[in-house]
């Protein structure tokens, strides 16, 4: 496999060569489906008629709640298809396992007199990929950023983040949420402003004024489940009864971070035994070794995601394991970047090089599902980016396909095509 040294115009040049001399997917894979691929875009929404105000970190929100898309397979360009407007910024989506459901954290600051965000639930309709509006609740907290669903499928996850708390919200019979069935509170010193492992002359100081809890998520056993507080600097391990929908604390209940820099997003690795942490302030990646057992984590590496030399203020944002488990994406805003690292055999990352986004803040980007291409979400830049991924090399390579979007900020698929 060739080597790639932190030139990102080497790297998009000998990647899209290798791309263009080697095949990428075999033609059953690229057959096109008669069920269309869609795609939905969660945006920063301005408050519609009758839609209670939201906070933004981009306000005011140009979005129109959640826009969706049909994807070409082919070319992984997208088609509006039309949106459901929610003025409440719905940040993040989760799509449930069967296809049928989809989930929003929306991002607001107040439901009436509580200072509490909300979460909505939504069908959808399997012959075009429409939403319908089936409840809100109330998520827990103030500001939810994250959602996911629990393994199980009968839980929604949610991370608070200008509440500093988590919450499990039970998915009812018919996919409508209901009130929460358990909510805890980070507690705990909050980190420095400045990150340990910033870069030299970074002002990224963003989320050390007070806990920010910005990500939850299960393991693969759906026996623990996991949230980072980027103000506490800390990734919190929660044992789950997943028959009372209830967080109790694992024997090891926290893994602390260097202070101030601030952990965001993590992913677990495929084998299941290896743990990718971002960390937004201080532009890392932590390895961490697993285990499924007892739920501790363990740290083992620490990278930049940023290329050899880079001097000045970078926020981290996303982070994706490829589905083969051979390459990490990391996001790079400010940077304006998705840096790309080699695993090794034993977990370890390789910086290979990284591309530019072609827009402004990428707040995140996900993989379709066949795993062909890669989504950016370019946040201020009011767009969504497609790039192909080149297998072989992780290379990624711009297909001139930009999807116009306000305030973007994840975008998710379902296969209309695919009955589970």
């Amino acid at each position: 496999m060739p080597h790639f040294h932190g030139s990102r115009r080497s790297f998009l040049t000998t990647s899209a060569a290798i791309a263009g001399s080697l095949p990428f997917l075999s033609s059953s894979v690229l057959a096109q489906s008669d069920a269309p691929l869609m795609a939905y875009v969660g945006t920063f929404s301005s408050p519609l008629k009758d839609v209670l105000p939201t906070q933004v970190d981009l306000p005011p929100g140009n979005g129109r709640g959640i826009h969706y898309f049909q994807v070409n397979r082919q070319t992984g360009a997208l088609t509006p298809a039309g949106s459901f407007d929610l003025g409440a910024s719905p940040s993040c989506l989760a799509v449930n396992a069967a296809g049928t459901r989809l989930y929003s954290a929306n991002e607001t600051d107040h439901v009436g007199e509580s200072k509490e965000g909300t979460a909505s639930a939504f069908s959808v309709d399997r012959t075009n990929g429409k939403l319908t509006f089936l409840n809100t609740v109330r998520s827990g907290g103030a500001g939810p950023t994250y959602v996911s669903i629990h393994p199980s499928g009968r839980f929604l996850l949610v991370a608070n983040y200008f509440g500093g708390s988590v919450s499990v919200l039970p998915i009812l019979p018919d996919g409508r949420l209901g009130e929460a069935t358990d909510v805890k509170q980070d507690d705990g010193p909050i980190g420095p402003t400045r990150a340990e492992h910033a870069p030299p002359g970074s002002f990224a100081i963003s989320g050390h004024d007070r806990t920010h809890a910005h990500m939850i998520e299960a393991d693969p056993s759906g026996k623990f489940v996991l949230h980072v507080d980027l103000g506490l600097d800390k990734i919190f391990v929660w044992k789950f009864d997943d028959q009372k929908g209830t967080l109790s604390p694992a024997a090891t209940p926290f893994v602390a971070l260097p202070p101030g820099d601030g952990p965001r997003h993590f992913y677990f690795h495929p084998n299941g035994r290896w743990f990718y942490s971002i960390q937004e302030e201080g532009s890392t990646i932590v390895l961490f070794d697993w285990d499924g057992a007892t739920g501790k984590l363990s740290a083992r590496q620490t990278i930049s995601t940023l290329p050899p030399g880079y001097a000045g203020s970078n926020f981290c944002s996303e982070i994706l394991v490829s589905a083969d488990g051979k390459f990490v994406y990391a996001g790079n805003r400010l940077h304006d970047s998705i840096g790309i690292f080699a695993v090794g055999p034993t977990g370890e990352l390789k910086y290979l090089g990284e591309e530019w986004t072609r827009g402004d803040y990428p707040r995140s980007f996900s993989f379709d599902p066949t795993g062909q291409f890669l989504y950016c979400c370019n946040q201020r830049a009011d767009n969504v980016a497609v790039f192909r991924i080149h297998r072989q090399t992780g290379g990624l390579e711009f297909t001139g396909h930009y999807a116009p979007v306000g305030n973007p900020s994840i975008i998710v698929f379902l296969d209309l095509a695919k009955r589970n």
